[in-house]
């Protein structure tokens, strides 16, 4: 997993560190690893905080749907501060940074030269294709490096990279403009960031949908700009609102295949579904009705350069409010307990902070 630690920082200190591993199918513990050496054109970041993700919580029930080349550093939402970098005159040690997540890519695929190189099929990420940041250090490309204003704390910063990808399932794949209708299925993080997004975006109607037990989330949903929130029948809410004919924009943010049927019966025609939630489950459900309403169906994976900078300025300036969605700051030893908590549903997002 980690590399020899043959770095100038890991000579000079301890070469061993805490991190929190995946190190077999359902199987996480906190073990001693090797600080990681760093090569040119990386940068060694001391992690000031790392958000957990339901990915990381999938993998550490086992229920994913992405290879995982075990044994792995858990963690892909950090941000922390350059201790040791070579081969860079953009950053340098002690500039405090956030990274992207695509850790390994093809630089020359036809997709990352033109930018899209998170969605280049080689690419391997943090966390789950090479280690990743629940541990004191991670070595980081420096090409996924991005400054944070040095008023934004750490624990904000780390969440860029969910920012982002709610930016890119609302900003970039769905073009929610001023005056639309959006319903955002399932209240968890990204759904979440999503109603935010779509706020910020001018959408004058923002419905966030979810079970009896998502009550307390989609109150949260209501601070981050929601206009509705439903508990009930989706389909039969949007039959009340505006002309009847359903809404501009559904962003569907469930873990789940069978939501997409929701989001089929409530979007209106000529409207767009944006799929951004994980749902590896067969989907039993004819495609007949995005003929017959003309509807586009968007994917949505994953961030790019530019998404990162625009959530950055976001976030900085005070746009974009992430404190209603943390409800845990831990030092990395309490791992267990955010997975847990997160796992219950007690907690909508926990920060671990491995050097506190």
């Amino acid at each position: 997993m980690g590399r020899q630690a043959t770095s100038a920082y890991a000579e000079e200190h301890a070469d061993r560190m805490s991190a929190v591993v995946n190190y077999e199918p359902e199987a996480v513990e906190l073990r001693e690893v090797e600080v990681p050496e760093i090569e040119d054109g990386e940068a060694l970041i001391r992690v000031e905080a790392v958000g957990i993700c339901g990915s990381d919580v999938h993998q550490w029930h086992g229920s994913h749907s992405w290879p995982v080349n075990y044994p792995v550093t858990l963690g892909h939402e950090f941000g922390g501060v350059v201790e040791e970098i070579q081969g860079s005159d953009e950053f340098e040690a002690g500039d405090r940074v956030v990274s992207e997540t695509a850790a390994e890519i093809d630089e020359t695929s036809p997709l990352s030269r033109r930018g899209l190189y998170n969605l280049d099929p080689s690419r391997k990420g943090f966390g789950y294709g090479t280690d990743g940041a629940m541990a004191r250090y991670v070595a980081v490309p420096i090409r996924c490096l991005h400054h944070i204003p040095d008023d934004l704390s750490f624990e904000r910063a780390a969440l860029t990279e969910p920012c982002s990808v709610a930016y890119n399932a609302v900003c970039g794949n769905a073009d929610v403009n001023p005056g639309d209708s959006v319903l955002v299925l399932g209240p968890g993080p990204i759904g979440l960031l999503c109603v935010q997004m779509a706020a910020l975006s001018g959408a004058s109607t923002v419905v966030a949908s979810g079970l009896p037990a998502d009550q307390d989330r989609l109150d949260v949903a209501e601070e981050l700009g929601a206009t509705h929130t439903v508990t009930g029948d989706a389909v039969e809410f949007v039959d009340g609102l505006g002309d009847g004919l359903g809404v501009d924009t559904v962003i569907d943010a469930a873990g789940v295949s069978a939501t997409f049927e929701t989001a089929m019966d409530v979007v209106r025609p000529d409207g767009h579904i944006t799929k951004v939630g994980w749902g590896p489950q067969p989907m039993e459900y004819s495609m007949d009705p995005v003929v017959q309403k003309a509807v586009t169906v968007q994917g949505s994976f994953s961030h790019t350069w530019e998404i990162w900078e625009k959530v950055i300025t976001l976030l900085g300036t005070g746009q974009l409010d992430v404190e209603p969605v943390v409800d845990r700051v831990a030092p990395l030893e309490e791992w267990r307990e955010c997975f847990e908590g997160m796992h219950e549903r007690e907690y909508i997002k926990c920060v671990l902070t491995p050097n506190e």
